[in-house]
């Protein structure tokens, strides 16, 4: 086994895995694992790529400062490879970005600048003008522009395409790919053309991105959609964009992408981000199409890790209405966390106050029924706590019935959805009982999905 200088050196030369327990039809499905990059992403391909190709030809020199707009790896990538050659990092992101990527990039010495992601090409606060801006403005800054940079399909050219078709024994049927900068798709479209024109290139694209419509009607709309799926879709055509040897696109919908990554790593095992999910989903419709065999390559794009607050998290999930509970048309609809189901975070009345401070933060709420048993016998939320250790912090180690408010306002779970609010205005949270039984908590933000849900 190599002992590497840098692991710089790591980038490239990923597995292939054959899908085993994915439905494929007629076909076989191949995942390339970008994920094993050692940023966790495709996008380290290009991150070197780009800043070696403006060393070698001069752009930029040790000491500058490199900006970038990125929607999703490509800063994580530029984030790697800046790291270790030295460099300092301006990133512009939308606020869609999980919160995982952003930790991950301060980590590694980049310096964010959040932006928003309901905003198109153009707008000020569009995050790619918004980083040319930066970077015109900043003495000694260099704007990668991964949209406009040839290094980026080289990169592809150079390693990606080369690799598959090894992997393959140079017998590959299709390809499915996404397309945010489009680098991936261009620099393995121009490859395969030399070395393997017969293989059939497929767009999985989100629904809201103009690029699935480009590719299967040949119009160009000029308006987009929003969509949740991180790094890949655009409401405009990329400057180094190459579409023309893609003969079939498949808009997929977050849900279904969603759905789709985490059944990937229910039944191979692999754990792939949000564009991963869009990736596999289009590639099992095309090979449900198909009439005949055919060997088909698709790619983890990154891993599952950046996305454990949002599409492998099961309340992020019924938040936003991607996976479905019984509906029960009363208060029980409400609920994120039922009690029955054992998913309310509760403490008990003779357990610390550092307890219940503790369980607040790991699992992000502002209250904890206090429960006796099955039975509930107080809340205690933030301002309980604070009120009662703010002058002597000693006090943490008080049991939590000393803190907790007893004089409990319950509602009975056939109560209209409307008696919610003079319990928001009063500055509570709702109890939802069904007679003796405690049912679970409603809050204002519960109230908020759920409407947004009724309007979806």
């Amino acid at each position: 086994m190599t002992v590497h200088q840098s692991v710089l050196e790591l980038i490239g030369r990923t597995p292939m895995v054959r899908a085993q327990r994915l439905d494929t039809g007629p076909c076989s499905l191949f995942l390339k694992l970008e994920s094993t990059n050692p940023g966790g992403s495709i996008k380290d391909r290009i991150g070197l790529s780009m800043i070696e190709g403006a060393e070698k030809d001069g752009r930029i020199r040790p000491g500058d400062i490199l900006v970038e707009g990125t929607a999703g790896n490509t800063g994580l990538g530029l984030a790697l490879v800046a790291q270790q050659k030295g460099y300092r990092l301006i990133l512009v992101v939308p606020d869609k970005m999980s919160r995982e990527k952003i930790f991950n990039l301060k980590a590694m010495g980049a310096e964010v600048v959040l932006t928003r992601s309901d905003v198109a090409k153009g707008h000020p606060e569009y995050y790619q003008d918004m980083a040319e801006r930066i970077a015109r403005e900043t003495p000694g800054a260099y704007f990668i522009n991964q949209f406009g940079n040839p290094d980026n399909p080289a990169a592809h050219i150079a390693t990606t395409g080369p690799e598959i078709l090894e992997q393959m024994d140079g017998q590959v049927d299709a390809v499915v790919v996404g397309c945010g900068s489009s680098g991936t798709l261009s620099g393995l479209s121009k490859f395969f053309a030399a070395h393997s024109p017969q293989t059939e290139f497929v767009l999985a694209d989100p629904v809201g991105s103009i690029l699935a419509q480009y590719i299967n009607e040949g119009t160009l709309s000029t308006k987009s959609a929003s969509w949740m799926v991180e790094g890949i879709g655009e409401d405009f055509l990329p400057s180094i964009s190459d579409f023309t040897r893609v003969k079939k696109a498949y808009a997929i919908p977050d849900k279904e992408s969603f759905l789709t990554a985490r059944e990937l790593l229910a039944k191979e095992g692999i754990l792939g981000g949000s564009s991963t999910g869009t990736l596999v989903a289009a590639a099992l419709r095309y090979c449900h199409e198909q009439a005949a065999p055919k060997r088909v390559v698709t790619l983890v794009c990154d891993t599952g890790n950046k996305y454990l607050s949002k599409l492998y998290n099961d309340y992020w999930m019924l938040d936003n209405g991607f996976i479905e509970r019984e509906q029960h048309g009363d208060l029980r609809d409400l609920l994120l966390r039922p009690f029955a189901q054992r998913d309310t975070v509760v403490v008990g009345p003779n357990e610390l106050l550092i307890t219940a401070y503790n369980r607040m933060k790991l699992y992000d709420v502002s209250q904890l029924p206090v429960m006796d048993g099955r039975k509930l016998v107080g809340i205690v939320d933030e301002s309980d706590v604070l009120i009662h250790v703010h002058a002597d912090g000693a006090r943490f180690r008080d049991p939590v019935s000393t803190a907790m408010m007893t004089n409990l306002q319950m509602l009975d779970v056939r109560s209209p959805v409307e008696s919610l609010l003079p319990v928001f205005e009063r500055g509570h949270v709702a109890i939802v009982v069904d007679g003796d039984d405690f049912l679970g908590l409603i809050t204002r933000i519960d109230l908020l999905n759920w409407l947004r849900r009724k309007v979806d």
